[in-house]
């Protein structure tokens, strides 16, 4: 996975809602973020696949991330 597909999924993470983020079970949001992110940057299947076990991973980050936007 490349550094600009790292830095456009942080950028989605940033500039959604705290709410959407929040208020998704885990597998939504891993698909709503991959989707997110695919549809700024052309990803091919294998980078897809990696970007969503990179997001499976940071789902606690996240969630406090937009959590601590909310407060």
């Amino acid at each position: 996975m490349t550094p600009k597909i790292l830095r456009q999924l942080w950028s989605v993470v940033e500039n959604s809602q705290a709410k959407i983020l929040l208020q998704m079970d885990d597998a939504s949001l891993v698909k709503w973020l991959v989707k997110q992110t695919t549809n700024q940057a052309l990803l091919d299947p294998n980078e897809t696949d990696y970007l969503s076990d990179y997001v499976q991973s940071r789902l606690t980050l996240i969630r406090d991330l937009a959590h601590e936007r909310q407060c």
